[in-house]
């Protein structure tokens, strides 16, 4: 085990991981929960993608094929199925580490958390090979509302799957928006998310904004401020993705109005954007398989989080 680390020390790390944020858009908070936790995350899991029943096994290669999975994005993004309530995504949630660096972020222990998903993605080959480059707060909410998080379970080297962003473009989105019209860019509907095409994207590159691949290792947390462009990297070697998205935000932000639709979505485990605050909106839709309402689809998790008082206020399901 490591020893931990000194106030100064914590403070000195917490001050340089802040720094990155607020320059670049995006940090990497290191060792945030230890290898050995990630394994387990990881086992679990490949535990929920096994008990579909599709022919997926962790341990044999030859069955990681699409088809021996369910529905998902990108070949291991999993939104659905109740994925966002099952016991080992919200033990991921609670991690001590997880909580302290979103507190010592927003300077609160006071946080909602968001109902996502997880991936696990194998390096095989996906038809949908789109970069999706995206940001993730509408152009009415000004400065840094939202910072969403990857707590890693697997390494993320340069050519594995991961996060790639544009590093610094949340410096420029306002002023992008307010100088170009606002029909030429799209419709921001209810999600708070924009994809840009690669036009839009050769204005941030002469604003000096990088493409850079995220790399991580085991226990690793990334966080990236919503205005940040990122989009998702498929797996290019052997080595499978593991990680949950984790966002957390102060309860304070939240209205009662969100609070009581958040507070409902919990109760019948339902999912959320990225947002914990705000921008609170239950995805009814069932998953498609060959065109039709996918019969393994869920309505509650395999196996229920241990309810606590913690989990509640994190869910917006009890106040602080």
């Amino acid at each position: 085990m490591p020893h931990a680390l000194s106030s100064n020390r914590a403070s000195k790390v917490a001050a340089e991981w802040k720094n990155d944020l607020a320059r670049d858009g995006y940090a990497v908070v290191k060792n945030v929960i230890s290898e050995e936790r990630a394994a387990y995350y990881v086992n679990q899991m490949n535990h929920w993608l096994e008990g579909f029943g599709l022919g997926y096994k962790a341990s044999d290669p030859s069955t990681w094929k699409p088809e021996n999975v369910p529905v998902n994005m990108k070949g291991g993004m999993y939104h659905d199925y109740t994925v966002a309530h099952e016991k080992f995504t919200w033990e991921s949630r609670l991690e001590p580490g997880v909580i302290a660096t979103f507190a010592e972020l927003w300077n609160t222990p006071e946080l909602l958390v968001s109902f996502d998903g997880i991936n696990l993605t194998p390096p095989f080959k996906h038809p949908d090979t789109r970069k999706w480059p995206h940001i993730d707060q509408a152009p009415y909410r000004h400065g840094m509302q939202c910072v969403q998080g990857i707590l890693a379970f697997s390494q993320s080297g340069p050519k594995d799957g991961g996060l790639a962003v544009l590093n610094g473009s949340h410096n420029f989105v306002e002023e992008y928006l307010k100088s170009h019209d606002m029909k030429n860019i799209g419709s921001w509907g209810i999600e708070d998310h924009y994809q840009f095409d690669e036009e839009q994207q050769r204005w941030f590159a002469e604003k000096g904004c990088e493409t850079i691949k995220v790399c991580v290792e085991p226990g690793d947390l990334i966080l990236w401020d919503s205005r940040l462009i990122h989009y998702n990297t498929p797996p290019q070697g052997d080595t499978v993705r593991a990680i949950i998205y984790v966002c957390m935000t102060p309860a304070s932000f939240a209205s009662a109005e969100d609070l009581k639709k958040k507070k409902e979505i919990f109760e019948i485990w339902g999912r959320t954007t990225h947002w914990p605050h705000k921008n609170i909106w239950l995805d009814l839709k069932v998953p498609q398989r060959n065109g039709k309402d996918d019969p393994l689809n869920r309505t509650e998790p395999v196996t229920k989080p241990v309810i606590t008082e913690q989990l509640l206020k994190l869910a917006g399901a009890m106040p602080y």
